[in-house]
């Protein structure tokens, strides 16, 4: 899997607007590109380590925990994604999309526990599950 191709999908999805990256952990590919790209990125997790690893690499990066969102750091997002997160992130990650009303981007760690709600897209052989604010309720 390429992480570079995934910031292509999202910059060529949503071409103006910030982008947010939820549980970045220490895989910073895929917000370095959208950075390079000429992006506004903001990288979050709950890990302080990761999040000054990602400011040492020149990300804006925030702490927080996603199943008590600060709402703050989401303000103005164009649309919010994750790169493998752990199945327990995924709700609280969908329930922060509904909040915003703004569209979510889950690339998969396995397709396994996925919810059937969302939309399964194949992006040059890369599983991307949507949510968009006008589908169905989460």
């Amino acid at each position: 899997m390429s992480f570079e191709e995934i910031a292509i999908f999202l910059n060529d999805r949503h071409p103006k607007g910030k982008l947010i990256e939820v549980g970045v952990g220490f895989n910073f590919k895929v917000a370095l590109k959208l950075k390079k790209l000429g992006r506004e990125i903001i990288v979050v997790d709950w890990n302080p380590k990761a999040v000054k690893k990602a400011k040492e690499l020149g990300l804006k990066a925030c702490i927080d925990n996603i199943f008590s969102p600060n709402l703050i750091i989401y303000r103005d997002a164009e649309v919010i994604y994750s790169i493998r997160p752990t199945p327990e992130l995924i709700k609280p990650i969908l329930e922060l999309g509904k909040t915003l009303k703004i569209p979510v981007y889950i690339v998969p760690f396995s397709l396994d526990g996925m919810p059937r709600f969302l939309k399964l897209e194949n992006y040059r052989g890369i599983p991307i599950y949507v949510w968009n604010p006008h589908q169905k309720d989460i």
